[in-house]
């Protein structure tokens, strides 16, 4: 055998074995939620990419993964404040998978030792949702604004960094809740309130200090066509 032949055998062999190796490394993958663990942040997932097996006959299958157990949720946070949403099974995600064990860490926190010794493994994925294929894409996108919405786009805020408005719609109605205490912290708007639809509501009202609900009145005054005083 001349040598360009056994060159040849040898790149084949090398290039099976980084295929070889190459097919049991995972990155990342598509994925599908099963079930989410709201206490625990954790997520079961099916891949949404089938694999081929080779079954003990030769003959080449197509065949689901297994589904990835507990894992992690990433939910946008820092600083003391997180971004949440409901996930629900159905929805899509990427599956991220770390390059070494994550269970001492995600057990305990902080910088722990591998408990095994396992690489770019099924087991240590992270769940990224809201990854959506094309059957799932969203309508009406704002390619001008931020905006936090219901995927139907009927409910959203919206803010706007070249006009600095913030846009709130939502058609279910819009609730604040503040401490009642007339000592406490309230709800302070400061700048220009106008309201075009009327406005209702229970409990006092205040105005510079003093009362404007239906229990201001105005004394030494009579009923008729002229006009009050200031409120006083």
């Amino acid at each position: 055998m001349i040598q360009i032949e056994r060159s040849g055998e040898l790149w084949v062999a090398i290039q099976e074995a980084l295929t070889t190796t190459q097919s049991q490394l995972w990155t990342a993958l598509p994925g599908i939620i099963q079930s989410f663990d709201a206490v625990a942040m954790t997520c079961t997932i099916q891949p949404g990419i089938r694999i081929q097996i080779r079954d003990e006959t030769g003959a080449i299958q197509s065949r689901k993964l297994p589904l990835l157990l507990d894992c992690p949720v990433v939910f946008p946070g820092g600083g003391g404040c997180t971004l949440t949403f409901p996930v629900k099974p159905g929805d899509e995600c990427l599956v991220v998978f770390a390059s070494r064990c994550i269970d001492s860490w995600w057990q305990s926190g902080n910088v722990q030792e591998q408990a095994d010794l396992r690489m770019h493994d099924l087991s240590d994925g992270f769940a990224l949702v809201g990854v959506r294929s094309q059957p799932r894409a969203l309508p009406g996108i704002s390619t001008s604004s931020a905006q936090l919405r219901s995927d139907n786009g009927s409910a959203y805020i919206d803010l706007n960094p070249a006009s600095g408005k913030v846009i709130i719609i939502a058609p279910g109605g819009f609730e604040v809740v503040a401490p009642t205490s007339e000592f406490s912290a309230k709800v302070t708007i400061k700048g220009l309130f106008s309201y075009l639809a009327g406005m209702v509501g229970f409990g006092q009202a205040t105005s510079n200090g003093k009362r404007t609900d239906e229990t201001h009145t105005h004394s030494g005054v009579q009923t008729g066509p002229n006009n009050s005083g200031p409120v006083a």
